[in-house]
């Protein structure tokens, strides 16, 4: 593994780079850390050059200034690093507000983009008008408003199935600590207002995979994925667990990202639809 830091507009990247054939660029959610997939990026070395990284203003990354982010910075970022390090395509997968960013990194950067795998993008905005889910991100937000990081965070760990039911590498719960205000206070407006431009979607010359936990049916951010899928002619997946399955059973997890993105990247072509 070579870890190293790439420079980015006003930032400074923190990556982790495992060599072993074509790149698949790995974009975390909350708390923006390349240490949700260090175990899984370990497993699938051996077949893909895996790039992980710090999100912005993310842990071992530089570019925190208090102001909010937008999502085509954050995709502004992602495309940076394919340029940089894996010669200007990639299959990207993404996870939760990963996931959002994929999305918005396959709208407006499609030409980088070998390949999207979306798991779980939390875009409340797609369920119907009606969905108590609707008001997921204001909620957290008021909470934010009112005690701080730790009553946000809770709030928001009691909304994720089977957190509490594993234990987080240390380093990475210390740094996910310390990513809270970021998190809450820069990042989290951009993911409550994503809409999917489904329009840039649909037209992209490369697969896109929509998928979920077989645990998280029925919850906020796995029912989008399905929503998302159809609406763009997607095809959708269920992968093994939950929505953090990558740290609970990284085997698991590493064994169906695998076989998804052989398939995708041996013949441009993603499995057939699948709808829960």
């Amino acid at each position: 593994m070579i870890s190293g830091t790439f420079g980015v507009e006003d930032a400074e990247l923190y990556y982790e780079l495992r060599e072993s054939g074509p790149p698949l660029l790995m974009i975390s959610g909350a708390g923006g850390d390349a240490g949700y997939y260090t175990e899984v990026a370990a497993d699938l070395a051996d077949a893909f050059t895996v790039i992980t990284y710090d999100r912005r203003g993310n842990s071992r990354s530089t570019g925190r200034s208090g102001a909010p982010m937008d999502l085509a910075g954050q995709a502004a970022d992602a495309q940076a690093l394919v340029a940089g390090l894996a010669g200007g395509r990639a299959l990207v997968f993404g996870n939760s507000g990963g996931a959002i960013i994929g999305l918005t990194l396959a709208a407006l950067h499609p030409a980088c983009v070998a390949g999207l795998i979306a798991h779980e993008p939390p875009a409340v905005n797609v369920l119907p008008a009606d969905d108590p889910a609707r008001g997921f991100f204001a909620d957290v937000a008021e909470r934010y408003a009112r005690g701080g990081a730790p009553a946000a965070g809770r709030r928001f760990a009691e909304t994720v199935r089977g957190e509490g039911a594993y234990r987080w590498p240390d380093d990475l719960w210390r740094r996910f600590l310390g990513n809270q205000d970021h998190l809450f206070g820069s990042e989290w407006a951009g993911f409550a207002g994503f809409r999917p431009d489904e329009g840039a979607l649909k037209s992209v010359p490369f697969p896109i995979v929509l998928g979920a936990g077989a645990e998280d049916r029925d919850t906020y951010y796995a029912r989008p994925s399905v929503e998302i899928a159809l609406r763009i002619g997607a095809p959708w997946v269920e992968f093994p667990g939950i929505h953090m399955e990558f740290l609970r059973r990284p085997d698991r997890f590493a064994a169906a990202l695998r076989a998804l993105a052989t398939w995708v990247y041996a013949d441009d072509r993603p499995p057939e639809p699948r709808m829960p």
